[in-house]
Formats: structure tokens, sequence, C-alpha cells
């Protein structure tokens, strides 16, 4: 498995790398032509606000974020059925969860939290008041059409500390056969300022933001999306194949691939002394 990961590491006023960090990926996955998609935001102070006003005991915290975060794939009751009968919450607060991370939408969900009961968990309000800022920002960076506030969005990853991105494409990706390709997610991330401290040995605190571009799930729907328009997918960047059509010429062919080296021409001929004809027009061929 890879993936493509940028970061932007140092101090800087709240949420314009965070900004930054949406609007590379709403630029990448516009370029790769993979389908709409949608960038999913929500914050880790949020979550934690929403298990404290939900009443959940704070060394809960983790486990049951672990438990939203299966949202994307299992439905609701199925994550309740984790939180209560396998951590032992109490369902009420399990119900009382459950209303808030079935929520999504954009800057009046936002006001709408800010004047109710999850604004005061102090907590919450700082993260609901910092995700207004990086909505306005992604509004300036002409990607607030892309992203979605989402607050079922978990990332059950310990270190995040911040804001939490996951973009998922939202089209029917298929293959050339017609079967649905399961793709989730292609891009995940967000703010972790206490993670590259714990490797330094003077314990200094270095806040980082960054997200991971899945380029294994993008380029499987690519080929999908080449394939049904029959396009030609090239692996190589040789622009010319020279040939020979008789024996006794690998000489002639070294001399004339060199002078289309010199002239900056990517260039390449066969490796057989004497390759037959078919054999090398195939190969054109079949490399595009």
């Amino acid at each position: 498995f890879y993936q493509c990961d940028f970061d932007i590491a140092g101090a800087y006023d709240p949420m314009i790398p965070d900004a930054e960090c949406v609007e590379i990926v709403q630029a990448i996955l516009s370029a790769v032509d993979v389908g709409p998609f949608v960038i999913k935001l929500n914050h880790r102070m949020i979550l934690d606000g929403i298990f404290e006003v939900c009443g959940v005991k704070a060394d809960m915290f983790r486990t049951i974020c672990s438990s939203v975060d299966k949202l994307d794939k299992s439905p609701w009751d199925e994550v309740k059925k984790e939180m209560t009968d396998e951590k032992g919450l109490d369902e009420a607060a399990a119900d009382r969860i459950g209303e808030f991370v079935r929520m999504s939408g954009g800057l009046e969900l936002i006001e709408e939290l800010l004047k109710g009961k999850l604004a005061e968990s102090k907590i919450a309000k700082q993260g609901l008041e910092e995700m207004k800022l990086l909505l306005n920002y992604c509004n300036l960076y002409g990607c607030g059409e892309a992203v979605s506030f989402d607050l079922s969005l978990a990332r059950g990853l310990d270190y995040y500390t911040g804001v939490i991105y996951e973009a998922v494409l939202t089209g029917d990706a298929k293959d050339d056969a017609g079967e649905e390709i399961r793709v989730g997610s292609v891009a995940g991330g967000g703010r972790y300022d206490g993670l590259v401290g714990m490797f330094d040995p003077k314990g200094r605190s270095v806040p980082c933001v960054g997200v991971s571009i899945g380029i294994e799930r993008l380029f499987s729907i690519m080929e999908a999306n080449m394939a049904k328009k029959k396009e030609q997918i090239r692996t190589l960047d040789t622009a010319v194949y020279v040939i020979s059509a008789q024996e006794n010429l690998t000489e002639a062919r070294m001399q004339a691939v060199t002078a289309l080296w010199n002239r900056d021409v990517r260039a390449e001929h066969s490796y057989k002394k004497n390759p037959k004809m078919l054999n090398q027009l195939q190969y054109c061929e079949e490399n595009g």
C-alpha cells in the first residue's frame, strides 16, 4: 500500500495551514479527475466535547471515539451496540452521542451548535470556533463547496489534537466489467501537535498538520476510467522507438538513438541484435 503525504510544520496562527491542506487535497482530487468527492472535516476538541456533555468518563473518550470511527462502514445500531454491550457505556449516553454524530453541514450547523448544549463544554466551544474559522478560510481559498463539517468523522488515531480530514469519492466507481470498485477514503489526516516532539531528545514541541493521499486507490479509479474511455495507459515516457526492418543494423540503431538523446528526445531501441519487425511494432503498440 502506497500513499503520498504532505505536512506543514511550525507554529502559525490558527487554521491558516489547516485550510491550505484542504485546498491542496481539493486541487489534487480535481486534477486527477476521479469524479465527485467530498472532504469531511471534524475537530478532536469537538468530539471530546460531545463525549463530555453526553456523560462519557474521560478515560473512555478514546475507546468510544474508536467506535464512532466505524460509522462510515457500519449503521448506528451496530456502533451503539459496541459502545454499550462491549465497552459498557450507559445506553442513555450512547443515545445522546448518536444525536450529535449523525449531524453534518456547514457554517449554519456550527452556529446552531454554538447556541446549544455542546457549547457548555469549554473544549467543544474552542473546537467549534476553530472549525468556523477553518470553513471561512476554505471559502476564501475557493474550496468551500468541496467540504462538509461531519461530526461522525473520528479517524480513530490517538495522536490527532485538532482538525481531522477525510476525503471520500461520492460517485459510483466501476471497473471495465461493470463491477463496483470499493474505494472508501482516498485521503486523510489532521493536526498532530504532540507527535514530533516525542522524538526530540529535548522534548521541544513542533506543531504539525498534514494529509495523506491514497495513491493506489486513486490509480485504480483512474485506470478504470481510462479503460472505459478506451484510452491508452502510458507507463513510460519514451517518445520514439527506433526500429530496424532487416538484420545487422544494431549499430545504426545505436547511432540513431544517440542522435535523438543528444537533442533531448526520449528514445529507445530493442536490446536484441536482430529483432523481428512484428515484435518491435507490437512493443510500440503495447506501450503507446
